[in-house]
C-alpha cells in the first residue's frame, strides 16, 4: 500500500504543472523536506489540465502528454510517487502508466464511468468530496471505487459550499469520512478558496491555511493535500491560496508537531 498509518501522508505541488524549472523547484524542497522529516510520506502533485476554470480564457495547463513528460521526470529524478488529477474516463489508461495515484476532482466525484476507470487501473484513487456534498454522502462515492475493485482508496475533504462564493470547514467530516475505512485527507489550499470572486477568476486566503491545516490534523485527518509554488503571484492558477515554496517548511514544521501531539 501507499499509504502508511505510521507516516504523516503529504500531497504536494504546484497547482498547474506549468514547466520543467517549477517542478524541479518544488520537488528540490520536497526533497529537503523528507531528509528533514522522515516521518513524512510525500507525494508530488501537479494537474496537466485545469478543466474546470471559472472563466474560458483561464490558462489550462500543459496538456496531458507534457504534463506526463514532468511527472515522470520529477519520479525518475526525485524518486516521489506521482498524482495527477483525471476529468474522462480516456485518460485514465494513459495517466496510469506514469502516475501512482489518479485524482478524482471534486465537481466529478459522483461520475461512475470515472470512477470505475480509475479503479481499474489499478492504481491508487484519491477522491474529493464535492463541495455540495455532505461527508456521510462519500459513503456512496467510495462503494462505487469499492465495487470498482480498486487498489486502495483514499478520501480528501476540501471544504463545503459556504453561500456565495466562499468554503467552509466542518472538522467532523474526518471522523464522518475516516469511519468508512479509507484514509481521509485534508486539502489545506482548496479550502480557503473563495470561488469565482476574483473577477472572472478564482481568489483565495492563503493566511489560514496552516491553522486550518493544524485544525484538521488535530481533528484525525490523515494526511495534508498543499499546493505550493516559487511564485504564487505569477502562478497560471490558484495563486492566491498557494503556499510561497519558501514558507512551506515552516508550515510543515507546524504541522507535524500537532500530528505527533495527537498521535501520542
Amino acid at each position: 500500500m501507499l499509504f502508511d498509518s505510521q507516516r504523516l501522508l503529504l500531497i504536494a505541488g504546484p497547482c498547474s504543472l506549468e514547466n520543467e524549472g517549477v517542478c524541479r523547484a518544488v520537488a528540490t524542497k520536497l526533497q529537503a523536506l523528507a531528509s528533514a522529516h522522515p516521518e513524512l510520506n510525500i507525494i508530488f502533485k501537479g494537474s496537466f489540465d485545469k478543466a474546470n476554470r471559472t472563466s474560458l480564457g483561464g490558462d489550462r495547463g500543459t496538456g496531458m502528454q507534457e504534463g506526463l513528460r514532468l511527472l515522470a521526470l520529477i519520479k525518475r529524478d526525485f524518486g516521489f510517487p506521482v498524482l495527477t488529477d483525471i476529468h474522462e474516463r480516456q485518460q485514465a489508461a494513459t495517466v496510469a502508466e506514469v502516475c501512482d495515484v489518479l485524482q478524482i476532482p471534486a465537481f466529478l466525484c459522483r461520475q461512475t464511468d470515472l470512477l470505475l476507470a480509475a479503479a481499474a487501473t489499478g492504481r491508487v484513487v484519491n477522491v474529493k468530496k464535492g463541495q455540495f456534498l455532505s461527508p456521510q454522502e462519500m459513503e456512496f462515492v467510495v462503494a462505487k471505487l469499492r465495487d470498482g475493485q480498486a487498489a486502495e482508496i483514499w478520501q480528501t475533504e476540501r471544504g463545503t459550499t459556504f453561500g456565495y462564493q466562499n468554503l467552509v470547514v466542518d472538522m467532523r467530516s474526518f471522523a464522518m469520512m475516516k469511519a468508512l475505512g479509507y484514509p481521509a485527507i485534508f486539502d489545506a489550499t482548496h479550502s480557503v478558496q473563495l470561488p469565482g470572486a476574483a473577477g472572472g477568476k478564482t481568489g483565495g486566503k492563503r493566511e489560514f491555511v496552516p491553522p486550518l491545516a493544524r485544525a484538521a490534523l488535530a481533528a484525525g485527518a490523515d494526511g495534508l493535500f498543499v499546493e505550493t509554488h516559487p511564485d504564487p503571484a505569477n502562478a497560471i492558477s490558484d495563486g492566491p491560496n498557494m503556499i510561497p515554496l519558501e514558507e512551506l517548511p515552516q508550515m510543515i514544521a507546524s504541522c507535524l508537531a500537532v500530528w505527533r501531539a495527537v498521535r501520542s
